[in-house]
């Protein structure tokens, strides 16, 4: 180990926990009904079928929600753990000393990402649903000297809070319509 790694202070940050449970219960809510349905209907598509590419689906999302945001000295870097497949989520990393700027670029939606741009033109897109996203925005600021006093989250927590509610609401009809499925079986 040398002096140099022994000064290293890496910090992780993970999606927010607000955010991933948020989506997987809305993926749930959206999906659960489907082999019910399929069976009730006698739908060509055998609900066995249903359940397996739901469960595929559910593990590629919660890779996708298994995000994680390295910063040290060093660089910042955004990872994946070992069991998502790199085909699938790649990541990247990028050091500090090759940051040139942060530049905002609007979304179809109206709001606004970050973007780095690296001293040889390449984008890396700034991690905006990691908790702790303020702490992370100073810390680039920090190791860059790039203002980001104007730098906000895409999303604030209450729009996930308001989602999750509206979630829980369907799931409550989703247990109607899978009651009512199974009682039509």
């Amino acid at each position: 180990m040398t002096a140099n790694s022994a000064n290293t202070s890496t910090t992780i940050f993970r999606l927010s926990p607000l955010i991933r449970i948020t989506l997987l219960s809305l993926y749930v809510a959206l999906t659960i009904p489907l082999p019910f349905l399929a069976q009730a209907t006698a739908a060509p598509t055998p609900p066995t079928l249903l359940w397996v590419g739901i469960a595929i689906g559910f593990v590629g999302l919660y890779a996708v929600l298994t995000e994680r945001v390295i910063v040290n000295d060093q660089e910042i870097q955004v990872t994946y753990p070992v069991w998502v497949p790199r085909f699938f989520r790649k990541g990247w990393s990028l050091p500090w000393s090759e940051v040139k700027e942060l530049k905002p670029r609007s979304t179809g939606q109206g709001g606004l990402v970050y973007y780095f741009l690296s001293k040889d033109g390449k984008a890396y897109l700034l991690p905006m649903r990691v908790a702790g996203f303020a702490r992370l925005v100073n810390i680039v600021q920090a190791k860059t000297g790039i203002d980001t006093t104007d730098v906000r989250p895409l999303a604030q927590p209450w729009m996930y809070a308001i989602l999750f509610g509206f979630t829980l609401l369907l799931l409550l009809v989703d247990a109607w319509t899978i009651n009512t499925a199974l009682t039509l079986s």
